[in-house]
């Protein structure tokens, strides 16, 4: 009987849908009616035989997965498991071209190119054919495992990528009441935090994002603990205590059992995505179509979300498993100087699609209700704006949602930029989110200004109109001579290509740009 392993998605080595700078990233393509991923769904779950096998698996050669290359016979392999594509063909956003770039052959890296969010396994159950042949070793050579660690000796990292004067290291000490952890990352953190703590039935997990990298903990800690953690960080240092109270008033001699990839630094990219259940606090209306919906962690879980990444949120619709990328917001624009670093709460912003699959899911949740969110993710690096002047952010309906921190983080906490400028894109008047509050800020601070444009004005629109353009940018991206120009773009997959083109086309180079893609 072939053994089909119920492995997690994405994989460790997967990459995330967010172009570093002014790529575009992957296109959608415009799809048949009766081609949605609620169509694929439903189809799928019909009870046609999908791989031609009727419901046998199998064990794929090489040469036999090379067999199957055609856009009417198209297999793949993607981390060793090996799909018939074929039925799939019309229902993928990418559109044909994307999915025969892996026929006949191992998909695997161009799948984690674009697709991090993506749970194929839920997608393409029903296309399942068996799994990759193991190809026999024509030589075997003596191994050596590595020594299991004991106590709290750091195991080797996966992936060895720094000097070993700049990896973090971490220590312990204890009272009677409390066990305390201090993280020393070596480097200054941002004041949106890096930190994301999980404590749940005496295991804590520790991740600490640090640019592109990540460093963990993880361990069984050596006795019981309450179930909540205090997170405390000094910025300017780069120290990160993290204060747990004991159930008993005695002496450790350790601090716990390392568990997988403890005490590792490895490329965020290659490290699996994290979940954990939140519970549906809030639903505030924001306008006709878009809510903040307010997420709470678990008892034992602090995340701080750096500014310019995004989350995850995962929930099994009609038996498959759907995830989708968001951006946190604050409850409002005054709410990040206000924000406790124990702030418990996540904000989304998440405009409701009547005939889409995953928000009215979201839209459905009744308070008390929980859903999955992964920790923080994106490309996002605040190191660009070191030497910026001026900030232009370019958004398209709820690509507002990214631009809402970075508008707060530069007006607070950078004061090399002089100006923000938010060009607001959106169809209709009504459609506009948060203007109240930006208003409100354009006018009590000369740092930050806001234009707002719409494509379908009413009789009473007195500002711009139209979509964006040469001439629109022109306008928009006036600065003063020997100013340094940074810009973000966040929008539909269309507007941010042609936004990009068109910037490009004003002489700013791929150092000076970058899209928010989700």
């Amino acid at each position: 009987m072939l053994n089909v392993p119920s492995q997690s998605f994405p994989a460790p080595c997967s990459q995330q849908r967010v172009a570093p700078s002014g790529q575009s990233g992957r296109n959608k393509v415009a799809l048949k009616p009766g081609h949605s991923l609620m169509d694929w769904i439903r189809f799928s779950k019909s009870g046609k035989d999908l791989t031609g096998l009727r419901g046998r698996l199998i064990e794929v050669t090489q040469e036999e997965l090379q067999k199957h290359n055609t856009r009417d016979d198209c297999w793949t392999c993607i981390r060793g498991m090996v799909y018939n594509v074929t039925p799939y063909m019309d229902y993928h956003p990418g559109g044909e071209a994307e999915l025969m770039k892996a026929a006949g052959i191992d998909g695997t890296e161009l799948f984690d190119q674009v697709h991090r969010w993506v749970n194929y396994e839920s997608m393409l159950k029903e296309c399942l054919v068996g799994r990759m042949a193991t190809k026999v070793p024509t030589a075997n050579k003596a191994v050596t495992p590595p020594t299991p660690p004991t106590g709290l000796a750091p195991p080797m990292s996966v992936a060895p990528l720094q000097d070993k004067d700049s990896r973090p290291r971490y220590d312990w000490f204890q009272t009677d009441v409390t066990v305390h952890l201090v993280l020393y990352a070596k480097r200054k953190i941002p004041s949106s935090g890096c930190t994301t703590v999980d404590l749940e039935a005496g295991v804590l997990r520790l991740e600490v994002l640090l640019g592109q990298m990540s460093y963990m903990i993880h361990l069984r800690l050596a006795d019981e603990v309450e179930g909540t953690v205090a997170v405390h960080t000094a910025f300017s240092v780069g120290k990160i205590q993290i204060s747990i109270r004991k159930q008993a008033k005695e002496k450790w001699t350790r601090l716990g059992q390392p568990l997988e990839f403890h005490n590792t630094f490895l490329r965020k990219k290659d490290r699996a995505l994290y979940y954990r259940d939140c519970v549906l606090v809030s639903k505030t209306q924001v306008n006709h179509n878009t809510h903040v919906f307010r997420l709470q962690f678990p008892r034992g879980t602090v995340m701080h979300v750096p500014v310019g990444k995004h989350v995850y949120l995962k929930a099994l619709i009609q038996d498959t498993e759907v995830v989708r990328p968001y951006t946190p917001v604050d409850q409002n624009l005054e709410a990040a100087s206000l924000r406790s670093s124990q702030e418990s709460d996540l904000y989304l912003m998440i405009k409701v699609y009547p005939d889409g699959v995953f928000t009215p899911h979201l839209n459905s949740l009744c308070i008390g209700d929980c859903i999955s969110i992964s920790g923080p993710e994106g490309t996002f690096s605040l190191r660009p704006l070191r030497d910026v002047t001026y900030l232009y952010l370019i958004a398209a309906g709820t690509g507002f949602t990214p631009m809402a921190r970075l508008i707060q983080l530069a007006l607070q906490d950078i004061d090399t930029i002089r100006k923000t400028k938010l060009l607001f894109l959106n169809r209709r008047e009504e459609d506009i989110l948060w203007r109240c509050e930006l208003d409100e800020l354009a006018a009590n601070t000369d740092r930050f200004q806001v234009e707002y444009v719409v494509s379908d004005p009413c009789e009473s629109w007195t500002g711009r109109t139209g979509r964006v353009d040469e001439s629109m940018l022109k306008d928009f991206l006036k600065r003063p001579d020997g100013s340094k120009r940074y810009v973000c773009v966040c929008g539909p997959d269309a507007f941010t290509e042609l936004t990009i083109g068109l910037l490009k086309q004003q002489g700013f180079s791929e150092e000076e740009l970058h899209t928010f893609q989700g």
